[in-house]
Order: structure tokens, then sequence, then C-alpha cells
């Protein structure tokens, strides 16, 4: 649980010591503009940016009832902030499984990407697909697709 948290912290305790040592050089101004770059980094990569997550098991059963995508992630993947931030509010249609905290859904992304947990991986109709274009994503999200 704590690993999903290191690139976070780390993130907000470097903007803190910058901005302190900016302070302490009489630069107020570009120290309060550092904070809060490395608080939107760590915001970022946080996991609370991305929709709640469920097991790959209940993901896989309700993206197979209503046709929704069930995406693989985990946090601090630049190439899941991409995907979940090019979704938008449309994100929170999407079945999310946070590999991290779900041993059968590492296995998964592994089963389909020759051993490597790359991520996004987004399986719509039981097809995978890795590390797909944000807009054919939210395509598969409209309630027409």
């Amino acid at each position: 649980m704590m690993r999903v948290w290191i690139l976070p912290l780390l993130f907000a305790v470097a903007g803190a010591f910058v901005a302190v040592g900016m302070i302490a050089q009489g630069s107020p101004v570009e120290g309060a503009v550092l904070l809060v770059l490395f608080l939107l980094l760590a915001s970022l990569n946080s996991p609370l940016i991305f929709p709640r997550s469920i097991s790959a098991e209940e993901a896989g059963r309700r993206g197979a009832a209503d046709g929704r995508p069930v995406v693989y992630w985990r946090p601090g993947c630049p190439f899941c902030i991409r995907l979940r931030i090019g979704l938008g509010r449309g994100a929170r249609r999407a079945h999310w499984v946070n590999i991290w905290r779900d041993p059968e859904g590492a296995a998964a992304v592994r089963a389909v990407n020759d051993g490597d947990e790359t991520v996004p991986t987004v399986f719509v109709g039981g097809r995978p697909h890795t590390n797909p274009d944000p807009a054919w994503v939210r395509e598969r999200l409209s309630p027409t697709a």
C-alpha cells in the first residue's frame, strides 16, 4: 500500500526543501512557484487522480456485462496518467485495476505483454490493447459504442 505513495511523497518533500531553500535565499515568489509545481507533480502521480480500483476478477465480470473497457494501471506510470487525463470525466466509466494492488491483474498484464507489466493495458471485448490512444479508449466509453 505504501509503495503507491512513494513517488508523490518524494515530489512533495523535494518541493518543500527547494521552496525553503529559495525562500531562505530571498526568492519567496520563485520558491512558492516551485512548491506549487512540485505539488502538482505529486498530485498527478498519486493514486487519487484515478477512479477507485477494483479487483481484476470483478473488472472482468463487469466489463463482460456492460462492454466497458478494463484498464490495468499502476501509480506513477506517465502513460497511465496520460490516458487518465485524456479520458477526462469519462474515465469513471471504465473499470480500473491497479496492478500493484492486485496480483491477478498483474498476471493478466504479463500474460499479454510477453511477461512485462506494461501499462496501461486496456481490455475491450476481451482483447488487450497496450498503451492505446486516449481518444480510441474514449470512443469505447461512449454510450453508443
